[in-house]
């Protein structure tokens, strides 16, 4: 997600796809802008597909996809969060498979799903037309903290974190090949996609987040499926943890002075670049320093509650 015109068709290919554990596939995001990292998780009697692609073209590829898999078996589907590239074809599995998530993440998507719809149309054609005919989906199954889903000799754990990169961020652990889904709590050689849009939506949380990956990261698994960009090991995990606390420290050192907000801005999008020069998406870094001094007078109010 950028405000910047998109201007390739954010289309999922799923050829090549990556096979990290047994009975577990990923169809990788190619690096495509748009296109998230997507899994389909098997067990004896049914399979797991997470997130959609963006829109019903994208999602009937998914499906398609994983019926030929699934050779049979059931099919579910859960996203990590409501955002539309994640979320926004889960109509097209509308009979075919059970269609689960967390009942913050359920609505996010019918409250702000219409008005994300609207604003990723803007963001360009190519996104404009894959999102024709996107209707809202509803969630079959609706869970508040914590899901076990049994696939038949695999249980795959579907977990609420709690508001950080939105309000209803999920994360799907495989504990016996020690894999996580981390959705956009998560992405590789990456910065981390602050949705800060201001007064439309505030739900992202810099403070939280951290509290969120501190927790995942002392999990330390042994895959981590990124939102976007390459799948990897716990030190992506780390790597997101470091950051956050980083962006959130130079930012509340530079609060606590009186900088103001622009020269804040300047001087931290300066630091994060040379630390990190090969990461792309630095236009969220603005919008991540905007957050943490938006929570910065919180903290400062009550900073027992910070994280």
């Amino acid at each position: 997600m950028s405000e910047e015109a998109v201007t390739t068709d954010p289309v999922v290919h799923v050829e090549g796809v990556q096979e990290p554990a047994r009975d577990l596939v990923v169809i990788p995001d190619r690096r495509v802008q748009l296109v998230p990292n997507i899994g389909v998780i098997g067990g004896h009697d049914a399979v797991l597909v997470v997130e959609t692609g963006l829109g019903p073209g994208n999602a009937e590829k998914v499906l398609e996809f994983a019926a030929d898999y699934a050779k049979g078996r059931r099919i579910y589907l859960t996203t990590t969060h409501f955002h539309p590239e994640h979320a926004f074809g889960a109509q097209v599995f509308a009979g075919e498979a059970t269609f689960l998530l967390n009942r913050d993440q359920a609505e996010d998507l019918k409250v702000k799903g219409p008005g994300y719809l609207e604003m990723f149309k803007g963001l360009g054609k190519p996104v404009e037309r894959r999102l024709q005919g996107v209707e809202p989906a509803r969630p079959d199954v609706v869970y508040d903290r914590a899901y076990d889903l049994d696939l038949g000799g695999r249980v795959v754990q579907l977990r609420a974190t709690g508001r950080a990169h939105t309000r209803g961020d999920q994360v799907v652990r495989v504990p016996d090949a020690d894999v996580l889904f981390a959705g956009d709590l998560v992405e590789a050689g990456q910065f981390a996609i602050f949705p800060w849009f201001p007064p439309y939506d505030t739900d992202v949380s810099g403070t939280r987040w951290i509290a969120v990956m501190e927790r995942l990261a002392a999990q330390a698994p042994r895959i981590v499926v990124p939102g976007h960009g390459e799948v990897g090991g716990a030190g992506l995990l780390a790597d997101v943890r470091d950051y956050l606390r980083l962006l959130r420290d130079e930012t509340w050192v530079r609060r606590d002075s009186a900088v103001d907000e622009r020269t804040i801005v300047e001087e931290i999008s300066a630091l994060m670049i040379e630390r990190h020069p090969e990461w792309v998406g630095r236009e969220w870094i603005e919008k991540g320093v905007g957050c943490l001094c938006s929570e910065h007078a919180e903290h400062a109010e009550h900073p027992e509650h910070a994280e």
